[in-house]
């Protein structure tokens, strides 16, 4: 198990869309908060995962600009009650363990491309002020 020093293992990028999430073949509707070439963070109901072994979960998402939908697997590294809806709204960290290379790449180039232009918009600003 992963402390909380090193659960997240990507540096994640703000991100908000829908996306469906799938728990024992049921879909799961859910809202992204961000993520990284390795894995994401989302808000969704309360899954009916097995107590003695993390939740394997498949995942299906566009990412903004562009057409090529995404299928990647996951293990939930942790789910915690949101306080938006008690017993109902959770938080749920996801890491990537299996999804097709071509998409991997994309999830890839989307995080460096954002993370980039964060950059970009936080040296214009420091160079600003000077």
């Amino acid at each position: 198990m992963l402390t909380s020093i090193d659960r997240r293992l990507g540096v994640r990028v703000p991100l908000e869309m829908f996306l469906t999430s799938y728990l024992n073949e049921r879909p799961i509707r859910g809202l992204t908060a961000d993520v990284s070439d390795t894995g994401m963070r989302l808000q969704t109901v309360k899954t009916a995962a097995r107590p003695d072994r993390p939740a394997v979960v498949g995942l299906e998402f566009e990412l903004p600009g562009t057409d090529e939908v995404i299928w990647a697997r996951g293990e939930v590294c942790y789910e915690r009650a949101d306080g938006l809806a008690p017993g109902v709204g959770y938080g749920v960290g996801v890491r990537f363990t299996a999804m097709p290379l071509l998409h991997a790449r994309l999830v890839r180039d989307y995080c460096v491309e954002r993370r980039r232009s964060q950059l970009a918009l936080l040296l214009e600003r420091v160079t600003r002020r000077r």
